[in-house]
């Protein structure tokens, strides 16, 4: 039977931490993440000033955030390949390329909706 673990407050509390802590790690570890951190604090400013309603706002800031978000998951994903071995192999490979593949359609993604909400 599973230890039980924390509830309520504490469960909350407990969940902020490692959160703090994964992006912390993200933020000493990962290069990629640490650049479009930087963009991020240039552009989610910018799209809650250029947005002319709460919904351009919300496309503009969130196509951003989503871009760090899918970091974060690509890098939790090499991560564990890395930590399972160095030996090459494929599905290694795949696992790492489809993380960047989805980091890439996060930026094209943010790039899409800046232009068509600007425009």
């Amino acid at each position: 039977m599973p230890k039980p673990g924390a509830t309520g407050v504490r469960r909350v509390l407990d969940a902020t931490r490692y959160s703090l802590a994964g992006l912390a790690a993200a933020c000493r570890h990962e290069a990629a993440f640490r650049q479009e951190l930087a963009l991020a604090l240039v552009l989610v400013p910018l799209g809650l000033w250029l947005g002319e309603s709460g919904v351009a706002r919300a496309l503009l800031v969130g196509s951003v955030l989503l871009v760090l978000v899918v970091e974060v998951l690509n890098s939790a994903v090499e991560a564990v390949v890395d930590r399972i071995g160095d030996e090459i192999h494929p599905l290694a490979g795949r696992a790492k390329d489809l993380g960047s593949a989805a980091v890439l359609l996060a930026l094209v993604n943010a790039a899409v909706v800046w232009v068509l909400v600007l425009w």
